[in-house]
């Protein structure tokens, strides 16, 4: 068992845990969760012994192996595979030692021990964990020092998973992984048979692989039984206890719920209920949003403009004169909300910089819309921020023209407002430093916003936020990225990037995840479908489906702002010393005839959500 015994640590006269205490029973499935800067690496690197408590203690079974990632990637000339298979110590010791010793009866323990440790299947096991992590034959033979670190990362990642210690500890495995990769890493830990301690933000990975929830917050741990989702109810309900400005919340629940509870079991108004606890799921992660302005994303709206915005035509496109991409054909309209899929090296970043005009095409023409203006997010521009600087300053120097009033007004959009504004980006977390490079693309309202892996540094609230800042925007968005619930929530329309070509998914993202994993495939006895008319079909479905589900994400925005602002009276009606200064200095007359006007547009929202929500189900059925 992994206790914790009332461990404190300070850091640079900061208070990081403090007196938690946590016990993990042997086999447990634990995903770490909290915040970014919560502590969560600072309590797996106590775990390890690489930081030392302040007070308290750590206590293991004594020869319990611990297995945890080192912040530096593996180098050299060593091949991954080579890399790998010398992460089991004991097994190459083993292997070196019967080489060279001439002792028959030493020989025969050697030859022993290492059936006992399954040595000899090994090479195979290892080429096994590579090969799902995106390392084919070739790549496991190559030198490390010519692969990014990205890619390094992958095979520090190979290396533990291939060592099997007892207790496994991983600090965001899947931040390295694509969508492929990530949902092999998640099948493998469902069967891993020792005790599992998982940092992520990943929701669909929390979901399926780990029985505890150990939430990290003010210094504290409080375990929760279940996944992610289960934790989520159990966190907004003690939410709700606890807060008077979630009333307004409570009462919009209660009502939904009451509404399920009276017409589920009618069959004239059993999809209304359906839909209803739909809504009631999706409101959920509101709870968390309500007073915290560092979750805050809020797109600017661009101005109108006639479709399409971009449109590819027989285009190839690749690097030094060598395409990488061919034949692409593809249309973007204002409304489109597309996810690219496909493997790491696949062409799907190629792809985003020709859209994003970074790129010219090699063949082929693309057209585009002389008034679009794109936002471009990467991880580099995250990177490349300079540290010295405060989100003012960038802002500032990005919106050369515009008044200062204006740039305080973009910042705020994104959370940066009062002291965060003027805080040095070297002082930000990595989570804010990503909303301050989303703030910076999206300065000039840009009608296409292509995402590439923009959730890397996100916790999991933000990731929430994000996704429904998304689903409120009024431009066209691309995304790229490992997190399924993010696609699941946003996107439309699947385009996959394999084999030198980008073509549409005609499936869902659970379809493409059974394609990825091998289950629920057609027999090779099946008769051929007519591909082309599929497609057709799919196609039309989709361009019927598009308007509603435009209709769906606006109501659900609207529902979600609409709450905020009855919250945010509720507060300024009950506790005034805790309200926004804008509503705190109205007279109750006032805030009582916004409350009612709010109120009833909640209820139009409320109302609009649910008849667009019962065509879209009709429109799937």
């Amino acid at each position: 068992m992994l206790t914790i015994n009332g461990i404190t640590v300070r850091l640079g006269g900061r208070t990081i845990l403090e007196r938690t205490s946590a016990a993990i029973a042997p086999g447990s499935r634990v995903g770490l969760i909290g915040r970014n800067g919560a502590g969560k690496s600072t309590l797996m690197k106590v775990i390890i012994g690489q930081i030392e408590t302040d007070e308290g203690v750590i206590d293991l079974p004594r020869r319990t192996r611990v297995g945890y990632i080192a912040q530096e990637a593996p180098a050299g000339t060593a091949t991954p595979f080579e890399t790998v298979l010398a992460a089991d110590v004991e097994r190459a010791q083993l292997m070196e030692e019967v080489e060279h010793c001439d002792d028959a009866d030493r020989i025969s323990d050697i030859h022993e021990r290492l059936l006992a440790i399954d040595a000899y299947t090994a090479p195979a096991r290892a080429a096994r964990i590579l090969l799902g992590l995106g390392f084919d034959e070739e790549m496991q033979a190559r030198p490390l020092d010519s692969y990014s670190g990205g890619w390094k990362m992958r095979v520090a990642l190979a290396a533990l998973l291939f060592s099997e210690p007892d207790l496994l500890l991983l600090d965001e495995p899947s931040n390295h992984l694509d969508l492929e990769a990530t949902l092999w890493l998640e099948s493998f830990l469902k069967s891993y048979p020792g005790t599992l301690l998982v940092t992520s933000h990943e929701r669909d990975l929390l979901n399926n692989v780990v029985d505890t929830i150990a939430h990290l917050e003010r210094g504290k741990i409080t375990l929760y039984s279940g996944g992610y989702d289960s934790f989520e109810r159990q966190r907004a309900e003690r939410a709700a206890q606890a807060a008077a400005a979630s009333a307004a919340q409570n009462a919009q629940r209660a009502r939904l719920q009451d509404y399920i509870a009276r017409n589920s079991a009618r069959a004239s108004t059993a999809k209304q209920a359906q839909s209803r606890a739909k809504m009631l799921a999706k409101m959920q992660p509101i709870a968390a949003l309500v007073d915290d302005p560092s979750l805050s994303f809020d797109f600017p709206s661009p101005t109108e403009l006639r479709p399409p915005l971009i449109t590819l035509d027989m285009a190839a496109v690749g690097y030094d004169d060598v395409p990488i991409l061919r034949k692409l054909n593809l249309r973007i309209d204002p409304d489109d909300r597309i996810a690219l899929l496909g493997r790491n090296g696949n062409g799907k970043t190629t792809l985003a910089r020709l859209l994003a005009a970074q790129l010219k095409p090699m063949e082929g023409s693309i057209s585009a819309s002389g008034k679009m203006r794109v936002g471009y997010f990467t991880q580099y521009q995250v990177e490349e921020l300079h540290g010295s600087d405060t989100p003012l300053q960038h802002m500032t120097r990005a919106m050369d023209s515009a008044t200062p009033a204006a740039v305080r007004a973009q910042l705020g959009r994104f959370g940066f407002s009062g002291d965060k504004a003027t805080t040095v980006v070297a002082k930000l977390s990595g989570g804010e430093r990503a909303r301050l490079a989303l703030a910076l693309i999206t300065r000039d309202a840009p009608h296409l916003l292509i995402l590439d892996e923009p959730t890397n540094h996100l916790d999991v609230d933000a990731r929430e936020a994000l996704v429904q800042a998304l689903n409120g925007f009024n431009g066209a968005v691309i995304i790229v990225s490992h997190d399924r619930h993010m696609i699941e929530l946003t996107a439309d329309r699947l385009v996959l990037v394999d084999n030198g070509a980008a073509n549409e998914f005609t499936g869902s993202i659970d379809d493409y995840i059974d394609l990825v994993l091998g289950r629920n495939q057609p027999s090779a006895n099946a008769k051929p479908k007519a591909a082309k008319q599929d497609r057709k079909a799919a196609a039309k479905a989709r361009e019927d489906a598009r308007a509603l589900k435009k209709a769906v994400a606006e109501a659900e925005a609207a529902s979600a702002r609409l709450t905020l602002e009855c919250s945010a009276i509720d507060r300024a009606m009950f506790d005034p010393s805790c309200a926004r200064p804008e509503l705190a200095s109205l007279p109750m007359s006032e805030l009582s005839r916004r409350r009612a006007k709010v109120a009833a547009d909640l209820e139009a929202a409320e109302a609009r959500w649910l008849e667009v929500s019962e065509q879209l189900d009709q429109a799937a059925a």
